[in-house]
């Protein structure tokens, strides 16, 4: 799945738990607020029902109070009837106001339906048996034509009441009416609170069930999906987590600890293996034709063997062991309480055996032939850089022995690491210095004898050590990742030199370099050539880049194949290096690529005596002229091996018949005097005919 799809699912879900957990919130929010309300509403009626019941309870007591104050006032004598009278007026008034109140409160209405309804405050009010309206109205006006006719006859009012005195006594009946209607209101209106507090009690009780019931839903359909996605996601994450880890920590393609871990962890088995006292060993393997499968059979075959030597390590050793791929085909084991050499020389011949067994890939038979080296802790060193390299020297002479086999780290190979190491110091101080040298071997036309090119050969004159062998330095020099900066060295000169032989009309066919598919996995490589040929002055169409079959046969993902068409496209020459000892496919010698092969020296020295070498040359040599592509042998030395080449039809040679390698002035006189000689004018003496 892409980058961007998992951002977009992200997003949704994320988008998805917060849409889920608001709309919850909401919901349960707002069944909240509902029940919050109800409440209040309950809380305010059951104030209201008090408020009413407290007047009916006044009414009462003042009605009752009225009538004994209006008896109270007739019976006392002259001089305390006017403080009755006093109280009298007043507790009408009150039980005016509070009848006013009350009828305010309950929005009573005398012409509403609801009077016809037994149960209702205005069937009380204003409807038999109780017409409490009635008998409050006719309570208050007698009682206050009783009071004005007190103030009358005691002269405290105004006019006064002129009626007879008959008429203003306090009816008995109407006071019992009014206690009686007041009553059955205080019931009325109890039965009203507790009927409407009952409903709102089942309300409440059913909004309550209702927002449990909604916090289940919310629960089950909202945040269980959502606490199983955030789970799910969790447990992603986790799993992301170790995979990561996991990665960090072991080769992805075996599942073996890679270089990581064993750099973490081995000075950890050091320290265990010295605190008990016990050897450990350390075996370096490596697939000696593990390039020839990835050649010839595919990357698919190479993986497999990979994967298989993996396993087969893991069953020859023991739990406490550790096993490492370090990238490629090599590959370490850590044997922990190895034991005595006898025993780890056992152990390390089972384990070849095992390995070096047969492989089956897709009905093909495949035989690895891993070699190995080994190093013992204490015995050969006591760090874990030093066991290292320890057991890469030991596995590289068991290589030289043939491989197939395994070697034990020795004193000489501990001398030939100290040669190495000091070597290594030097190479990097010829660096610095440019001290590397450019000599030239040129290549010829055995028909006319023409040159047709030169090589450019890296040559090093060490100040103590005189000079060194190409073949003695290169190798170091590769494994420590220094050839890039000695092919810049060497290109770099040996343009600057063809520039000035072009300049001063020295003919040399073209400029041969050698480069290795280190240099050309610089992503700058390509920059550089052109950038040098430039300041040089040197046309691109004078250059030819020779490369061996295996930097051609790379893949398309490391940009080497793409350099290479951009190198040819601007005009310099690529050649084919040691034609035939590689596994190069048929499909990448052809014109579109190539412009010249070069066929190995093993199959040109003694080619008049060897007739199969005569075959391959002949071959090649058809080969190529059928595809258009021009061809030179190498290594030609004999006037025999020269002779049987120009009867093949291989025109172009270079060797030591020819010429050997020389340095810059030497080639140069050794062009200046091949070159061809330019026509010289003589001016005639004396009168023109």
């Amino acid at each position: 799945m892409s980058q961007q799809p998992v951002h977009s699912v992200s997003r949704k879900l994320i988008l998805l738990i917060k849409s889920g957990y608001w709309l919850a919130l909401l919901i349960i929010a707002t069944m909240v607020m509902a029940s919050f309300i109800l409440l209040q509403q309950m809380m305010a009626a059951q104030q209201h029902n008090d408020a009413l019941l407290n007047i009916v309870s006044t009414q009462k007591a003042l009605s009752q109070r009225i009538v004994f104050l209006a008896g109270a006032t007739g019976a006392a004598t002259r001089d305390k009837q006017p403080a009755l009278v006093a109280a009298l007026k007043q507790a009408t008034a009150e039980f005016e106001t509070n009848y006013d109140l009350l009828l305010d409160q309950t929005g009573a209405d005398p012409t509403s339906p609801a009077r016809l309804d037994p149960k209702s405050i205005e069937n009380v009010l204003f409807a038999k048996p109780f017409h409490l309206d009635y008998f409050s109205v006719g309570l208050i006006a007698n009682g206050e034509r009783l009071i004005s006719s007190f103030e009358s006859r005691l002269a405290i009012g105004g006019e006064g009441y002129k009626g007879s005195a008959e008429r203003v006594n306090l009816d008995a009946s109407v006071a019992n009416a009014t206690l009686s209607g007041y009553a059955a209101l205080g019931q009325r209106i109890s039965a009203y609170a507790n009927e409407r507090s009952g409903q709102l009690l089942d309300l409440h009780r059913t909004l309550f069930f209702a927002t449990i019931g909604v916090i289940v839903l919310v629960a089950l359909f909202i945040f269980r999906p959502m606490s199983n996605a955030i789970l799910r996601k969790t447990r992603e994450l986790v799993d992301a987590r170790n995979s990561m880890a996991f990665i960090a920590v072991h080769d992805g393609l075996t599942g073996l600890h890679n270089r990581t871990f064993l750099t973490d962890h081995f000075d950890t088995l050091i320290k265990g293996a010295h605190r008990r006292r016990e050897r450990l060993a350390v075996i370096q393997l490596d697939l000696d034709r593990f390039k020839q499968i990835n050649d010839t059979l595919g990357h698919a075959a190479g993986d497999y063997v990979l994967v298989v030597t993996a396993q087969r390590m893991r069953d020859s050793c023991r739990a406490s062991d550790l096993c490492a791929r370090l990238g490629g085909d090599e590959f370490v084991m850590i044997l922990n309480g190895a034991g005595s050499t006898e025993d780890i020389h056992m152990l390390g011949r089972r384990i070849l055996e095992q390995i070096n067994e047969p492989i089956v890939f897709q009905g093909t038979t495949i035989l690895p032939g891993a070699s190995g080296g080994i190093a013992v802790y204490p015995v050969d060193a006591d760090n874990a850089e030093d066991l290292l390299v320890h057991a890469d020297l030991a596995l590289y002479s068991a290589k030289k022995l043939g491989g197939g086999n395994f070697s034990f780290f020795s004193e000489e190979l501990r001398r030939e690491l100290d040669y190495r190491k000091q070597l290594e110091h030097d190479i990097r101080t010829a660096i610095a210095d440019k001290a590397f040298e450019v000599y030239f071997q040129p290549q010829v036309s055995l028909t006319n004898g023409t040159i047709s090119g030169i090589e450019a050969l890296v040559r090093w004159k060490h100040a103590d050590r005189g000079m060194i062998s190409p073949g003695e330095f290169i190798p170091v020099a590769e494994k420590c990742g220094f050839m890039p900066e000695i092919g810049r060295i060497v290109i770099g000169k040996a343009i600057n030199e063809a520039a000035e032989w072009d300049r001063a009309g020295i003919a040399f066919g073209r400029l041969a370099v050698n480069v290795s598919g280190t240099e050309l996995r610089e992503p700058d490589f390509d920059k550089f050539l052109f950038d040098t040929l430039e300041k040089a002055g040197l046309a691109p169409q004078k250059l030819s880049l020779e490369i061996v079959e295996s930097v051609i046969l790379d893949d398309e993902k490391t940009g080497i194949a793409a350099k290479l068409r951009h190198i040819r496209a601007a005009g310099v020459h690529l050649e084919l290096d040691d034609f035939g000892t590689g596994y190069a496919s048929l499909s990448h010698v052809n014109p579109n690529e190539i412009d010249r092969l070069k066929i190995d020296r093993r199959f040109v020295q003694n080619i008049n005596e060897n007739g199969d070498n005569s075959k391959i040359v002949r071959a090649i040599t058809e080969l190529a002229r059928g595809l258009g592509i021009s061809i030179v042998a190498e290594g030609a030395e004999t006037e025999a091996e020269l002779d049987s080449l120009m009867a093949i039809g291989c025109d172009q040679v270079q060797g030591y018949s020819i010429a050997f390698p020389m340095p810059q002035d030497k080639a140069r006189e050794w062009l200046m005097a091949r070159s061809p000689k330019k026509a010289r004018l003589k001016v005639l003496q004396g009168s023109l005919a």
